[in-house]
């Protein structure tokens, strides 16, 4: 009433103010009354241009480690340059009305600006902006670049809400200069990202794998993604095998973007969560060891190739753990993240050296004269082998009218000595009188035919007859020369060095058929505890071999005698202070431009085994000249990291040369391939 009071005795200034009041009353209505109702359109048209984008952020992938701890796969931080287009929405405007606008009117002065030529002329404002800012950072880091134009109009067309990658991996002296001459861009970040990373590259690499770049949503993922930042899949090996441990989950950022599809702002709602860690079997350095040794395998070497094609299994015969699995020639996983160069891609792709072949597991060979080892363990069996009878070798071997030189010298062969001078002509004799039945099936004893069970779609099977009616692998009939084919690993048989290594280990630990391990466990990144930690059963038994006990120590003593006697074809396999028991093995081909596969098998110590190493090299001289030296020098890197192992040699052994009765060689039907071990 004090104010109604003053205005009635003509306060001209009281009524002043209290007229200002009223004004600006009126006014705020007056605009809220624009707002709410004459642009009340606008601004729901606006808030419906609106959207929320949910784009996939991947996890930090799980490493794969060794035995001991090393990384044979782990991740690295790779500082990338990314641009924020939504920053320079003034700057695309500026370049537009005083840039490419003006000068295509100074050029077509006639031409009307239809929403075609202006649409156009915006998108050369935009790459030219864009492209400056390229040229100005990538300048400054020492390393000029030129921007994609259709690599950008695509990524402004389709990914405009996320961030534009400049420049990728910067190594620290360019993020230094970076930091100093163009960190100040407001529109510019320096972020680091996780890159998948192999520290030793080329090794255990066709057990590692490698990784692919993901265009697509992961099929199990409860959320369908349209944007999604980088991210790599498994594609071979434990990056594939386990690529939903290593994986872990994805997150989720959501990204509220305008009308005009420009970030407006953005919040991680569901934030990923870090792949699990994979610990393999494989000792690093036996790895390592294995793939030097390998290359460096004497008179390997093929008259046009410089890399050795061969592959190296080393398995413990108690557990069935793998200490190496060694491919050559390899490759290196990190290519498939970094890229390739033209050189890397030609060679990657060479039909003759095939260095994405895994030949530990898919390569299938004859196995050669290291099959004799199951020939003697039928022969044994059957009573067919007398260990003291001799068989008088007259150098060859005669099927029908076909000649077969045997490569150990004419004159008499006890079992053993025949075994150690790997006699052609002894074993195709008794290998006829065993008959292919029983060799059959004492190789189906040991699973040859079948995977391992290694992992799976990892290995290939190899190939032998099957049981019933004798047919030869390609439904025809099988003949007498088939059979002194088989005695001496050629003809209807295939093998993998994997298989070889399970053979070996089950003659080595008294006839049990382990499954080969590879994964020890499988553990979190961060504070495992024990039960999130899933470990792998140490040792899985898929059989035991029918046989008798003195079968095994005499063909196990054949094998020690290979290496330790003078004449023994495994002798170059030598370490002093270890006891090796091994077989070599020569197969040669007819066809395929390797004129030889190349083999030696073994175990060692022989009194208390533990460790079976199992060659094969593809256009070896010999199994005793290539292979054994190989396998040497694994022996020699095991005893490094296991020198528990040593024991005292034993005395050169001497096979009996006199017996019971002799043994004279059959005719020939046909000739039968002649290896040289």
């Amino acid at each position: 009433m004090l104010i109604i009071d003053q205005l009635k005795k003509s306060d001209f200034k009281l009524q002043a103010v209290a007229m200002a009041v009223l004004a600006g009353m009126a006014v705020l209505l007056a605009g809220l009354w624009y707002l709410q109702v004459v642009r009340s359109d606008r601004y729901r048209a606006n808030l419906q241009a609106q959207s929320v984008r949910t784009v996939r952020v991947p996890a930090i992938r799980g490493k794969i480690l060794d035995r001991n701890g090393y990384a044979l796969a782990e991740n690295r931080p790779s500082y990338n340059v990314n641009l924020y287009l939504e920053e320079l929405r003034d700057s695309f405007r500026h370049e537009y009305t005083n840039g490419v606008r003006k000068e295509f009117k100074l050029a077509n002065p006639n031409v009307r600006l239809t929403r075609k030529i202006i649409d156009e002329l915006e998108r050369q404002a935009r790459y030219r902006v864009v492209s400056n800012v390229l040229m100005h950072v990538s300048s400054a880091i020492q390393e000029p670049r030129l921007l994609v134009e259709q690599d950008f109009h695509i990524h402004y067309d389709q990914l405009r809400s996320l961030p534009l990658p400049l420049l990728k991996d910067l190594s620290k002296p360019q993020v230094a200069l970076f930091v100093e001459q163009a960190g100040h861009v407001p529109s510019l970040a320096l972020e680091p990202q996780a890159v998948r990373h192999y520290p030793y590259q080329h090794v255990a690499a066709h057990i590692v794998g490698h990784l692919q770049r993901d265009f697509y949503p992961v099929k199990d993922e409860d959320i369908s993604f349209r944007f999604r930042l980088p991210d790599y899949v498994g594609r071979k090996g434990i990056e594939a095998a386990f690529d939903t441990e290593l994986r872990g989950k994805a997150g989720v950022k959501a990204v509220l973007v305008n009308n005009l599809a420009y970030r407006e702002s953005e919040h991680t709602p569901m934030p990923p969560e870090p792949g699990h860690n994979v610990v393999l079997t494989i000792d690093l350095w036996i790895q390592l060891a294995a793939e030097k040794a390998l290359a460096n395998a004497p008179f390997a070497k093929t008259k046009t190739r410089e890399e050795v094609c061969g592959a190296v299994a080393v398995m413990d015969v108690n557990t069935g753990d793998i200490y190496a699995l060694a491919s050559s020639p390899s490759f290196d996983p990190n290519q498939f993240v970094t890229g390739f160069t033209n050189e890397e891609y030609k060679k990657m792709s060479d039909e003759d050296l095939r260095p994405m072949f895994n030949r530990a597991g898919y390569g299938t060979y004859p196995p050669g004269s290291s099959f004799k080892i199951i020939v003697a363990l039928a022969g044994l069996e059957a009573g067919v082998i007398d260990t003291n009878a001799i068989y008088r070798n007259p150098g060859h071997y005669f099927i029908g009218r076909h000649r077969i030189d045997d490569t150990a010298p004419a004159g008499d062969y006890s079992f053993r000595r025949a075994f150690w001078r790997s006699s052609n002509s002894y074993f195709v004799e008794h290998g006829l009188r065993i008959g292919p039945e029983k060799i059959i099936e004492m190789a189906r004893q040991f699973h040859l035919g079948e995977p391992t069970g290694l992992w799976p779609k990892q290995e290939a099977a190899g190939a032998l007859p099957t049981p019933g009616e004798l047919r030869k692998l390609d439904g025809s009939r099988w003949m007498p020369g088939d059979t002194g084919n088989l005695s001496i690993g050629h003809g209807e048989l295939l093998v993998t060095p994997l298989q070889m290594a399970v053979l070996i280990a089950a003659v080595a630990n008294g006839g049990t058929l382990l499954a080969p391990r590879l994964i020890e466990r499988i553990e979190p990144q961060e504070k495992p505890e024990d039960s999130q930690i899933i470990q792998v059963s140490p040792r899985q038994v898929r059989g035991t071999v029918k046989l008798r006990p003195e079968t095994l120590e005499r063909v196990r003593q054949a094998m020690l005698d290979d290496t330790q006697n003078a004449e023994g074809t495994g002798r170059s396999a030598r370490v002093d202070g270890l006891q090796i028991a091994g077989k070599t093995g020569t197969a040669k081909l007819t066809s395929g431009k390797k004129e030889s596969i190349t083999w030696f098998v073994s175990y060692a110590p022989f009194d208390n085994p533990r460790y079976a190493v199992v060659v094969v090299v593809e256009g070896g001289a010999s199994g005793s000249l290539t292979c054994a030296p190989v396998a040497r020098d694994i022996y020699k890197e095991i005893l490094k990291r296991d020198p528990g192992i040593l024991q005292k040699a034993p005395s050169e052994a001497h096979a009996p040369e006199t017996g019971s009765k002799q043994v004279v060689a059959g005719t020939a039907r046909r000739q039968i391939g002649n290896p040289i071990d």
